[in-house]
């Protein structure tokens, strides 16, 4: 009987081109495939939650696959564990509705962005967090991190590229700035995100930091959908796809934070 499974992965993406397939570029997704490969003899069609850039990572990464074959989900895990590299994990495997897409059945995501506010370079840091040596003052950004809330044309914090054009208006239910000791983390939750749109966010963030902008400056970014308007994309490596948001039973707790 054919199942529809849910499955779970971390991973550290400095080595991979992301997640997604590519023809000459070693990929988070080409990995994980040859593991199933390795322990089902079958390629089965993966839907993947999103598409991470080259250089982002992940500490919840969702994808659902249908699989006719009875490896019970436990032991999926186990095996294709053995098979792939130290640096990606499957840390869950679950049943799921047969209607259930690892992507259009999403109602939302969390990202982290990471940075390292400290004089001094961390090596254990490098390429998972992004190096920022001058002072950042983490109220100031947090506040201008308010005006991201509610739902907004995005299109300012948008890298535009060969992808079908559509809605750029999104939701943002969660966005804050919060220093850890030396690390900050900008944490942003929306019902959907843009290409590079929270690296951009982050950008303005520190355009911010460093005098370019105030934060109420942001509303009139938004409104100007001008991407010219906004800051730099900051760093692939301070990135994380943190938190996955689906309808499920078992997420219904975690949906509530």
């Amino acid at each position: 009987m054919e199942r529809n499974l849910l499955l779970t992965l971390q991973y550290d993406g400095s080595g991979y081109h992301g997640w997604q397939v590519q023809e000459n570029a070693r990929s988070v997704q080409g990995v994980f495939q040859q593991a199933l490969f390795s322990v089902l003899g079958v390629r089965p069609d993966i839907k993947a939650c999103s598409r991470t850039d080259t250089g982002v990572h992940a500490r919840e990464f969702c994808l659902s696959m249908k699989l006719s074959h009875g490896i019970p989900t436990e032991r999926l895990v186990g095996a294709l564990n053995h098979f792939l590299p130290p640096d990606i994990a499957v840390t869950g495997c679950r049943p799921v509705p047969p209607d259930f897409h690892a992507r259009y059945s999403c109602r939302g995501k969390r990202y982290v962005y990471e940075i390292w506010n400290h004089p001094v370079r961390n090596p254990f840091l490098y390429g998972r967090a992004l190096h920022y040596y001058h002072p950042i003052d983490a109220e100031l950004l947090n506040r201008a991190a308010q005006h991201y809330l509610g739902r907004h044309d995005f299109t300012a914090f948008c890298t535009l590229d060969k992808r079908e054009a559509g809605d750029f208006c999104r939701t943002v239910t969660e966005s804050h700035v919060e220093r850890d000791g030396d690390m900050v983390r900008f944490t942003v939750a929306a019902d959907g995100f843009l290409y590079n749109m929270v690296r951009i966010m982050t950008g303005t963030l520190l355009g911010v930091q460093q005098g370019r902008f105030a934060p109420e400056d942001i509303p009139a970014i938004l409104q100007s959908r001008d991407r010219s308007c906004a800051g730099v994309t900051a760093p692939a490596c301070g990135l994380y796809l943190q938190k996955v948001f689906y309808d499920l039973p078992e997420e219904a707790a975690a949906n509530e934070e």
